[in-house]
């Protein structure tokens, strides 16, 4: 079932993190701090929807850097209850995919928690002083790819990179609930 995310808080301040990545790094927030902004995305392995954008989030991702935006991918589904999403699966996906940006495990999904972050994808982008300024989807696609669709995370964090702030008006991604573990 497709879950959506609230629309950006604006200047929410994120919890810090440190988390195992597939290049067997423990990375923090700072480690992953751009210059002019910051991109955290909440992706999984199997979830359909992500695997519908993948190669669109790694162009992405690519192309921030190249406005002084930092990106990382954070895993925090259950992997007992999804072995697709187990943390030797992770490695295998980043390498598959060519990720040129940190995917780290959250296996305790406190991170994800922390953030209430809802489903995969779920898009936070930050400022230079690490503010949420958007909340969004990755572009008007959605799931299946259309030539030519608004690149909106893209568009929105360019705009952060040079201004500081976000747009107002943002669409909610969608994708899969995360899968959290039993009480």
């Amino acid at each position: 079932m497709a879950a959506t995310p609230p629309i950006c808080d604006f200047g929410w301040k994120p919890p810090a993190f440190s988390l195992p990545s597939t290049e067997g790094k423990l990375i923090t927030l700072d480690d992953v701090k751009g210059e002019t902004g910051t991109m955290v995305a909440f992706i999984c392995n199997h979830c359909p929807y992500v695997l519908s954008i993948i190669d669109r989030l790694v162009d992405t991702a690519n192309d921030l850097k190249e406005h002084g935006i930092g990106f990382v991918a954070i895993c925090a589904n259950d992997a007992q209850a999804y072995p697709d999403d187990s943390f030797p699966n992770m490695i295998k996906f980043a390498r598959e995919n060519n990720f040129t940006f940190p995917y780290l495990h959250d296996k305790t999904q406190k991170v994800a928690k922390d953030w209430d972050a809802i489903c995969t994808p779920d898009f936070f982008g930050f400022d230079a002083n690490m503010e949420l300024q958007y909340r969004g989807r990755l572009d008007a696609s959605r799931k299946d790819a259309v030539a030519g669709a608004r690149r909106d995370l893209y568009e929105a964090m360019v705009e952060v990179a040079r201004s500081g702030k976000g747009p107002q008006d943002q669409i909610s991604s969608m994708g899969c609930s995360i899968k959290w573990k039993a009480a």
